[in-house]
């Protein structure tokens, strides 16, 4: 029988240019996702209680088939040619035979060979039994007479019927993992493979991935938005657009709209933008006036943002809070004034700023978290106002950083700048329901995120100085309320965002310090789908000789000073009027008013003398004097001691000697 590969291959060669082969081998998706796998290193950075990543995987051990993405040609030949190898052998070495033994080698055609299994004890006796035996008998043995036919997997019923052969290796082998994950693990995280988006020069502080996973957003501290498409990136990944929302502010957040066809960015300025789905700029929120004292008299905020969020729902609300202490909801169509404010309850005086705040899945409830460490959560009905339905006091003893509502509305998860995360039962606020220490938090923008079922949630860790710990991302059971997998995502960076995408099942991480940031995408190819799958298989476009183009040189002969015309009166008036130096004008003396002979100078430029003047210790009093009695002080002095008049005549006194006259004039 033929190959199908080889019919295939003689189907297309009667076509032209061998039309559906492709001219260039593919590499493997297998090869491919060997060189995104997570290191050694990183993975000695991990610390999981009963992870599955310790047991052996289903592709080692005895299954040798092809992977998926081999040739259906190699497929056919591990079906049709099974490995002598993967025979399974008994504890003394010997293979294990699958159906009846074979007839034993050496006897000769005219000797009767027993086919299958051996024939069954012959009854008690009788004359037409013993005629039976002389027939060979062909095929499995009959039923025991009178025999019940049960079923079960007790060991003593007789088996009838050649033995079952063993199990498929892949079979077996792959239910063994399943069944040792589950029982040892429960939970599979994507964190086999992993790749990293480059770009920003300062820590990445903002991240949002649309609903559908096709677009990432990142913003940092470097005043930047950057935008990345799967669809269209390559193996290089790198972002298609690069936005500077507020020149100068760091950004501090951004969120998807509902229908992801627009964007929320919020940075460190009073005012909030909104793009569309190619970073375009649709709008921008008014700030308020910051010489107004009542905050709901303002038109928006006055002084800087700290975190933004669209509505789960309306895809025309969003809501901001900032450091002038309140909360904002908007209507996008309206970028001139806000639809509500929200004034926090506050313990003591003053301007307390809101570090953050966030709405519940239904966009029913509102929570914010205020710089006083205290938790408030509005209900959003007829009527309502700014006092809240839920104040915790004491919820924290920093900044709150983030604060999440589970999908049920029952739990409300909490992260602070005094390194801990709480769990909140909606139900009785009074008490935490449980607390995790020493999760370091140097970020005011660290958050927290559920996984797709919400039995999981994880958070970020900062670096701390003299610490050997880098960056991890922590996983916690919801239900057994403790840390169950600590993931090493970079030994000198800090992980600030986190989101686990529930179509994608990717887990996004964004790192940085002061000088280098980037966004970690986590995955598995086993159970993730599209997203990083896509453009990591996607090879870069590959140079080509004809990309080459050349500067153009030009030869111009004429252009040297030996064949240069000699420039006319005009054009060299015109060249002097060009340079700035000899077509400079001189100063004009200063005209007006003076001081000491000086036209344009004061009396005095000091704020010393100014002080001093108008203190009585300077007093100039030339102005009142007069210039005929000033100069006659000096008469008896320049009569007693004469220097330049009287010596001239001091040899010819008392007669005074004059020049003689030249003019004829003078004599007459």
């Amino acid at each position: 029988m033929a190959d199908e590969a080889d019919i295939y291959d003689g189907v297309r060669s009667q076509f032209p240019l061998s039309f559906g082969k492709q001219s260039k081998s593919q590499s493997p998706l297998e090869l491919i996702h060997n060189a995104t796998r997570r290191t050694t290193s990183s993975a000695a950075a991990s610390t999981t209680v009963g992870s599955a990543d310790d047991k052996p995987s289903a592709s080692e051990g005895a299954n040798s088939l092809p992977p998926v993405s081999s040739s259906s040609k190699d497929w056919a030949d591990a079906f049709r040619k099974p490995n002598p190898k993967n025979s399974k052998r008994n504890e003394n070495g010997d293979k294990l035979l699958m159906g009846p033994p074979r007839p034993p080698a050496g006897l000769d055609k005219g000797d009767r060979i027993m086919i299958g299994p051996p024939r069954p004890p012959p009854p008690a006796g009788g004359a037409d039994d013993e005629e039976e035996e002389d027939e060979p008998v062909v095929g499995p043995p009959r039923p025991p007479i009178g025999g019940d036919v049960e079923d079960g997997d007790d060991d003593d019923e007789p088996v009838i019927g050649p033995p079952r052969p063993p199990p498929s290796n892949i079979e077996s082998d792959s239910e063994e993992d399943m069944d040792e994950e589950d029982e040892d693990f429960g939970y599979r995280i994507p964190v086999s493979n992993e790749i990293v988006l480059k770009g920003p020069t300062k820590v990445v502080s903002a991240l949002a991935v649309d609903h559908s996973g096709s677009r990432v957003l990142s913003g940092s501290y470097d005043y930047t938005v950057r935008m990345y498409d799967f669809g269209g990136m390559n193996a290089r990944l790198q972002s298609f657009r690069q936005l500077e929302p507020s020149e100068g502010h760091q950004v501090r957040a951004l969120s998807w709209s509902p229908t992801s066809d627009r964007f929320l960015c919020v940075t460190g300025s009073a005012q909030a933008k909104i793009y569309d789905r190619d970073g375009l700029t649709l709008g921008e929120f008014v700030k308020g006036d910051m010489y107004i004292r009542d905050l709901k008299n303002t038109k928006g905020h006055i002084t800087g943002l700290t975190y933004g969020e669209w509505h789960p729902r309306a895809k025309e609300t969003i809501l901001t809070s900032s450091e002038d202490g309140s909360l904002r909801i908007w209507d996008v169509n309206d970028f001139k004034s806000q639809k509500q404010v929200i004034k926090p309850k506050l313990s003591r005086h003053g301007r307390v700023p809101v570090t953050t705040c966030t709405w519940d899945c239904d966009g029913k409830r509102i929570a914010g978290g205020i710089g006083d460490g205290s938790i408030q959560i509005w209900n959003v009905k007829a009527g309502w106002g700014s006092r809240p339905d839920i104040h915790v006091g004491n919820g924290h003893t920093d900044d709150i950083t983030a604060l999440k509502f589970s999908s049920d509305g029952l739990i409300l998860l909490s992260r602070s700048l005094d390194g801990s995360l709480k769990v909140w039962d909606l139900r009785q606020m009074k008490e935490v329901l449980h607390v995790f220490d020493d999760l370091p938090n140097n970020y005011p923008q660290t958050n927290i995120s559920f996984s797709p079922d919400e039995q999981l949630f994880l958070t970020g860790t900062s670096v701390e100085k003299n610490s050997k710990t880098g960056g991890l991302l922590c996983f916690f059971d919801r239900v057994k309320m403790e840390l169950i997998s600590k993931v090493g995502i970079s030994p000198t960076f800090s992980v600030v965002q986190c989101t686990w995408h529930p179509k994608l099942n990717q887990i996004f991480a964004t790192v940085g310090d002061r000088h280098e940031g980037g966004t970690h995408i986590l995955y598995d190819p086993t159970i993730s789908e599209k997203g990083a799958l896509a453009c990591v298989a996607r090879a870069p476009r590959k140079q080509s000789v004809d990309d080459f183009q050349a500067n153009p040189v030009i030869h111009n002969p004429h252009a040297l000073p030996l064949f240069r015309d000699q420039p006319t009166r005009k054009r060299q008036r015109e060249k002097i009027l060009k340079d700035p130096i000899k077509s400079h004008k001189p100063e004009l003396p200063m005209t007006g008013p003076g001081f000491g002979g000086r036209v344009g100078s004061t009396k005095g430029s000091l704020l010393t003398q100014y002080l001093m003047k108008q203190g009585g210790l300077i007093k100039e009093t030339w102005m009142d004097e007069d210039p005929r009695e000033a100069i006659l002080k000096y008469a008896d002095m320049a009569a007693k001691d004469p220097k330049y008049i009287a010596p001239a005549y001091a040899d010819t006194q008392p007669e005074t000697v004059f020049a003689d006259s030249d003019s004829d004039e003078e004599k007459k």
